[in-house]
């Protein structure tokens, strides 16, 4: 896949704005957030997830761990859009997946 491709994602906090961002880079958040999260509640806070992710991640993409953070919540929150992960009730917030 070139590094320049895009992929289109979008928010749920704000449901009618889309980016567009890198393929590759989303294309390895979402395997590895996917990867990371439980199957159901009460999930990983995004602190967690953070952590738990990195494992997942190669070192093309995100050399050092360098900019996961970003990219874990714009994966987060297209994912949350698209209803294939969610978050739980109450703070901190909390995620996995959808069933």
């Amino acid at each position: 896949m070139p590094d320049d491709e895009k992929i289109l994602i979008e928010s749920i906090t704000s449901p009618h704005h889309t980016e567009r961002v890198n393929k590759a880079k989303y294309m390895a958040m979402r395997h590895a957030l996917l990867a990371a999260l439980p199957e159901g509640a009460p999930g990983l806070t995004v602190a967690e997830a953070n952590i738990a992710t990195l494992p997942h991640l190669f070192e093309i993409e995100f050399p050092g761990g360098a900019k996961a953070g970003w990219w874990l919540k714009a994966v987060q929150l297209n994912l949350e859009a698209k209803r294939i992960i969610q978050r739980g009730p109450g703070k901190p917030v909390r995620l996995f997946k959808c069933p």
